[in-house]
């Protein structure tokens, strides 16, 4: 065989080698990205743990999807509580996977440590669609509000309303969980630019009301004196606590439920002290995760953003208006007192992104009558920046990782 023969076929061979590891390296992305076209699709609905508002309506918004028509005659949907240990949830995916789930919509307990049974499950074809929280395992998709900046707002919020010194607590959620520690990576960049600001106690809440009145009784206790606290989840059981203690109001910055919001728009609580502003995470995640799955598995989709950012909601005290109905409309953000219990999370509701919802659904799980799916629309899908060790591993982070976008410094470091 001459030279240019001999090169030539080695180009067609390096060519051939070359296409079939690039094969190799689809054949499971393309598994997910085209539709399953079947009468039936079996979707695991996966939580770590349960117990608190945040978790129960997230749940049951995807319970109520799943069975709103066209849904309810193309879905069948597995629930699954596997608790807060990383080996319960990873047990739990192997069987999910092992049963042929088409999808898998899940609350991941940890960022890393489920990767590995994540990426077998999608080279069998499983869409992983994780909610609010996050794992960095490249074949899955993220939809969270996570980078959308609840820690660094807040903590300026805070701060501001502090005007840049005083005692705090940091009331934190789940240990080792990717929201937590991004929160909390946030508000502290924004923490250590102030030295008069000083952090007294840091304690794990589990973003629960109960659970958040507890640890800052205990916190109290050692600190009566503190001036200010930030708060994930279970933010409505800190003013709690500082009732039961016989303590004055301080400025406190949380997140969505019914019963903090209507104690940030309370007068005579205002006058005792609280300040603070409504943030954090939207059940709602969960129900769009959902939607975007199903919109992938029917072919109506192209999946190609893994990494999906939902917007961070933001209500200030001054900012709060009651609805007089049952739905989030006209503006408003709180339901009246009695209307749901205290710790509902009032961003279960989205009308443009889920308009089949309504209390029951967030409440009970159940479709709301007369009600069909509707497409989401064409632009829902936005890319979310890489956070390496929250959405994604061998990344570089943006050069302004951790900028304000909703409230700017009243006083400067």
């Amino acid at each position: 065989m001459s030279n240019t023969k001999r090169q030539v076929a080695g180009r067609f061979a390096a060519m051939a080698t070359t296409l079939l590891a690039a094969a190799a390296l689809a054949t499971p992305m393309a598994a997910q990205a085209q539709a399953k076209k079947k009468d039936k699709y079996l979707i695991y609905l996966s939580l770590s743990y349960s117990g608190n508002s945040w978790q129960s309506e997230a749940a049951n918004v995807v319970k109520a999807l799943a069975r709103t028509p066209p849904y309810d005659k193309m879905v069948e949907l597995r629930e699954v509580i596997s608790g807060t240990e990383v080996a319960g949830q990873i047990s739990a995916y192997e069987s999910m996977i092992d049963a042929g789930a088409d999808g898998v919509v899940s609350f991941p307990i940890s960022p890393v440590a489920l990767n590995r049974t994540v990426k077998r499950g999608c080279e069998k074809g499983v869409l992983f669609f994780m909610y609010d929280a996050t794992v960095t395992e490249p074949c899955a998709y993220n939809v969270s509000y996570i980078t959308s900046g609840f820690g660094e707002n807040s903590a300026q919020a805070l701060v501001n309303a502090l005007g840049g010194k005083g005692k705090i607590f940091l009331s934190r959620g789940v240990p080792g969980n990717s929201v937590d520690k991004r929160h909390t990576d946030g508000a502290m960049s924004v923490f250590k630019k102030y030295p008069g600001i000083k952090v007294v106690s840091e304690y794990y809440s589990f973003w629960d009301d109960r659970s958040t009145q507890t640890e800052t009784a205990k916190a109290l206790a050692a600190h009566p004196d503190v001036d200010g606290i930030w708060a994930q989840a279970g933010e409505n059981g800190a003013i709690k606590a500082l009732q039961a203690a016989g303590k004055k109001l301080v400025p406190v910055t949380g997140e969505n439920s019914n019963g903090f919001r209507l104690a940030l728009a309370n007068k005579d609580f205002q006058a005792a002290g609280l300040k603070g502003v409504s943030s954090g995470s939207p059940p709602a995640q969960a129900g769009f995760a959902f939607k975007i799955l199903m919109e992938g598995l029917l072919g109506k989709r192209k999946l190609d953003v893994h990494n999906i950012e939902y917007p961070l909601p933001w209500v200030p005290a001054d900012e709060v208006k009651l609805c007089t109905g049952e739905k989030l409309e006209n503006g408003c953000n709180v339901f009246a007192e009695g209307k749901v219990p205290e710790s509902f999370v009032t961003e279960v509701f989205n009308p443009v992104l889920l308009p089949e919802l309504s209390l029951a659904s967030a409440l009970k799980g159940e479709p709301t009558p007369g009600a069909t799916i509707q497409p989401l629309p064409a632009d829902s899908v936005k890319q979310a920046a890489n956070e390496p060790g929250i959405n994604c591993q061998k990344c570089s982070p943006p050069a302004d990782l951790y900028k304000l976008t909703k409230v700017k410094p009243a006083v400067q470091p």
